[in-house]
């Protein structure tokens, strides 16, 4: 964006795009040495499936050629709930 908030054609570059990425994680009380472009990656395209999206869709958003490559942005299988948990009786 420019100064008068308008778009500009001129693109991020890449160590820009991280700054301001470590930056929003450092404020939102985040380990920025923990988080990266691919954190919100993964983060969004975790969040976009789990609202019922559709892979397909998702690896276009992505611009991935394969969905194999958006399944392993997918964390919906990381999570483990409470009653899993449970089922460990120690």
């Amino acid at each position: 964006m420019t100064r008068t908030k308008a778009l500009s054609r001129r693109p991020l570059s890449r160590t820009s795009v991280l700054r301001m990425v470590k930056s929003r994680a450092d404020a939102a009380g985040l380990d920025p040495s923990r988080v990266c472009c691919h954190t919100f990656r993964g983060t969004g395209i975790t969040a976009y499936l789990e609202n019922d999206g559709k892979l397909e869709v998702a690896q276009y958003i992505a611009g991935h050629a394969d969905a194999s490559t958006t399944k392993l942005y997918d964390r919906r299988q990381e999570l483990v709930s409470q009653e899993e948990v449970e089922k460990i009786g120690i």
